[in-house]
């Protein structure tokens, strides 16, 4: 087991919504398939702006939107215009590519939430772009909660599977609990998990993991034995296969090699940003607001995102 610590990161523009980064990170690139896990707020939306990303493209990947607190409005490019708050996910598959914007409509005071990504395998990350919005089924164990928003877990009485689409075997989950409690949550032995920690502290299988970190269990194991700190906790369990290939991951695009990616950026930049072809794979947003343009390509060539399994 690991714990990773997460990196600050600034979205947008001049009043930028900070993220904790915790994925990918130097020790770690992918829990399963999840490939990205950027966590933020509680924030005010007043003060911090909340979350205002005006149309931007996705290739090879889908994007988890979950949700604490807060309202989120969603507009893609197959046409969906979406609310999300707690309790719901969107789920977004970008395949051959797409585009989307998300904005906090202000009606809620405060964002609080996570961004995920799941890379999608070589066989199905030519797939058409598709959106889906569904409302996460619940569980208790013990004294905690779960609500199951891909995947699947069984509770005290009852297994639930969210009826989210996947491509390889995942989870993900958010768990709350009390202060002092302790319970055992069982899981796919093939699966690698992890562990984030929103609120509270939590010892896994005896490890500490406290606020903001994520721990890392390897696969192997039947269930987690998961220990509450001083004060309640909210937990987010992810948890996957792993995944053996290797992904050239830069910016919002998910591809096999360097070439691909410079293909994928000047397509935005032509088509979308210069308004070149509408009709291109991004498609275009109904969107009061400007898109934003791709960043300056490295002057290296990028390499695969892999590390070395244990």
């Amino acid at each position: 087991m690991s714990i990773l610590t997460p990196r600050d990161v600034p979205l947008g523009g001049l009043r930028a919504m900070t993220v904790r980064r915790t994925l990918p990170h130097r020790q770690r690139s992918t829990i399963g398939a999840w490939c990205f896990v950027d966590h933020y707020g509680p924030d005010e939306v007043e003060l911090s702006g909340g979350m205002n990303l005006g149309p931007h493209p996705h290739t090879g990947l889908q994007t988890v939107t979950w949700l604490f607190q807060g309202e989120v409005e969603h507009r893609d490019s197959v046409g969906s215009v979406q609310l999300i708050e707690p309790g719901q996910v969107n789920l977004m598959t970008a395949g051959t590519g797409i585009a989307h914007a998300e904005h906090s409509t202000g009606r809620v005071p405060v964002m609080h939430g996570v961004q995920l990504w799941v890379a999608l395998a070589d066989k199905d990350r030519h797939i058409p772009p598709f959106f889906e919005h569904h409302i996460a089924p619940r569980a208790t164990i013990g004294d905690a909660q779960l609500i199951v928003f891909v995947g699947s877990l069984t509770g005290d009485t009852e297994t639930v599977t969210a009826p989210t689409t996947t491509f390889t075997p995942l989870l993900g989950a958010e768990i709350t609990a009390p202060a002092g409690s302790t319970f055992t949550i069982p899981v796919n032995t093939t699966f690698e998990h992890g562990i984030l920690v929103d609120s509270g502290s939590v010892e896994v299988n005896g490890e500490l993991a406290e606020k903001d970190q994520l721990a890392y269990v390897e696969p192997g194991i039947d269930s987690l034995t998961l220990t509450i700190g001083d004060e309640p906790a909210r937990l987010l369990l992810l948890g996957g296969t792993p995944f053996e290939e290797e992904l050239v991951m830069w910016w919002n695009f998910i591809g096999r090699s360097h070439d691909e990616i410079v293909e994928f950026r000047n397509q935005w930049q032509e088509d979308v940003v210069l308004e070149g072809n509408p009709e291109g794979i991004f498609g275009s947003v109904e969107h009061g607001g400007s898109v934003i343009p791709a960043p300056e390509m490295p002057h290296v060539q990028l390499r695969p995102r892999k590390l070395p399994r244990p």
